[in-house]
């Protein structure tokens, strides 16, 4: 079991930024992929971004990129996503997730294997 904690949701306007948070509690969270996920209200889960246990690479939706940002710190245990110039359709339930998905199936949410309760991200036009 890989317990996630996500924080740092909230309410913001078009244009500004939020950082989100994902604790993980247990010694092996530097051997997990870490994800992002989003669910918007009537749509399906959908990636946002990943990084995988190490190295430079990472991976995002194509809607995110340029103005988010995923990063680590193995230390802490902890996954960030830096979110910049958002937009209402930012607008979501943000889950962050932990498994050991190939390269192939990354953006998927069900090669996931843990995931954290969510936090709430609503931007206002």
């Amino acid at each position: 079991q890989v317990p996630l904690v996500e924080s740092g949701g909230g309410l913001v306007q078009a244009g500004g930024s939020l950082r989100l948070s994902c604790a993980a509690s247990g010694r092996t969270f530097s051997n997990y992929v870490m994800g992002w996920f989003r669910q918007a209200p009537g749509k399906e889960r959908e990636f946002v971004a990943a990084r995988p246990r190490s190295g430079l690479n990472t991976y995002y939706a194509d809607s995110v990129k340029g103005r988010f940002t995923i990063s680590r710190d193995n230390a802490k245990n902890t996954v960030y996503l830096q979110m910049n110039s958002l937009k209402p359709e930012d607008t979501a339930v943000y889950y962050c997730a932990a498994g050991n998905p190939s390269t192939t199936y990354i953006y998927t949410g069900r090669a996931y294997d843990y995931w954290g309760q969510g936090t709430q991200v609503t931007v206002s036009s």
